[in-house]
């Protein structure tokens, strides 16, 4: 049995679909379902069982020594606007570490969801406390289960390994809300009102120049199973491309790929700003001092573990996203 916590969410549901279709269907699937559109990620998906997150820690505890192959630790709050600090330490930091520890007792590869969000507003994101200065309390929760894990390195039974996602997109995040993917909200902001909307500039930045390192569900998910296929490798790795881009290019990308699906031939940034078909607007005050204007991955740490596939680009990775959710929508294509 394969265990994904979180796994009706976005990235959680993405790795169970990639299980599945290396044929392993004996997956239980933990979360929480009290927001009930997260189920519509698993409906095309095989698994062996489902557990309400609550019901978890007890199941553990009575499960005795069944066999597991792994657990991917998916299930967190992720939303970085969230104040509550209780709540998010308790989600994020305490409830992983009862889990690190069954998985550790037990010998069972434990896979887990860090964030970039640990790196704050540095302009190094390399895996070294010397660059981690996190800028909200969802990057705290996420940093301080890193530095335990850290801790725990010269005592590991099993392997451990934590993944620093910088800007994911793609499949399966309908159910977010606000915090789902900037190419996302663009979709639906074109198809509903013609444009796509972008913070104007901030922290140096010029409208809808502040960058980040987006990288495909896909990759991540390609990440995840190359170290269930490799139980030795243990380490904390970014996952990210290397690539820094601007929002500008994710929406160019959407508007692109959607003017494709009409017939209609790409435009350049300059154009789609001449034609109106991107707007800005102002940054919010309540993200001020709480966001990170860049983000870059060094890979090298993956890299050295031996993961040598390429990445999607922004382009490429965004049109085939677009492709998907219109299909999702029951319209392969918007052409009239």
């Amino acid at each position: 049995m394969v265990i994904v916590t979180g796994g009706a969410g976005f990235i959680g549901a993405n790795i169970v679909k990639g299980l599945n279709e290396r044929g392993v269907r004996d997956v239980l699937v933990v979360d929480d379902l009290e927001k009930a559109d997260k189920f519509k990620n698993l409906v095309d998906c095989e698994i062996g069982d489902y557990l309400d997150k609550r019901d978890f820690v007890d199941w553990l505890q009575q499960s005795g020594r069944r066999k597991l192959k792994a657990v991917f630790h998916e299930g967190a709050c992720s939303d970085t606007m969230e104040h509550n600090g209780a709540y998010m330490m308790q989600n994020n930091f305490e409830y992983s570490k009862e889990l690190l520890h069954y998985c550790q007792d037990r010998k069972v590869p434990f896979l887990y969801a860090s964030s970039a969000a640990v790196y704050g507003a540095g302009k190094i994101f390399r895996e070294a406390r010397a660059h981690e200065s996190p800028l909200n309390v969802y990057g705290y929760s996420k940093f301080l289960f890193d530095q335990y894990v850290r801790r725990l390195w010269p005592k590991r039974r099993a392997q451990i390994a934590g993944f620093r996602y910088f800007n994911v997109y793609g499949d399966r995040e309908q159910h977010k809300g606000r915090m789902a993917s900037v190419a996302f909200h663009q979709f639906n902001q074109f198809l509903e009102q013609g444009k796509v909307k972008l913070f104007e500039g901030c922290d140096g930045y010029g409208h809808g120049e502040q960058r980040r390192d987006f990288i495909s569900v896909e990759d991540v998910v390609a990440i995840n199973l190359y170290f269930l296929d490799h139980s030795k490798k243990s380490g904390i790795f970014n996952v990210g491309t290397g690539r820094s881009q601007p929002f500008n290019d994710i929406a160019v990308a959407v508007v692109n790929s959607l003017r494709q699906t009409e017939g209609k031939p790409a435009l350049s940034l300059d154009a789609m700003r001449q034609q109106e078909l991107i707007a800005y607007i102002p940054f919010p005050d309540a993200l001020r001092g709480k966001y990170q204007s860049f983000t870059q991955a060094d890979v090298s740490a993956l890299r050295k573990a031996g993961y040598k596939k390429s990445f999607l680009t922004v382009e490429e990775g965004v049109g085939r996203y677009v492709r998907q959710l219109l299909q999702r929508q029951g319209r392969p294509n918007l052409k009239r």
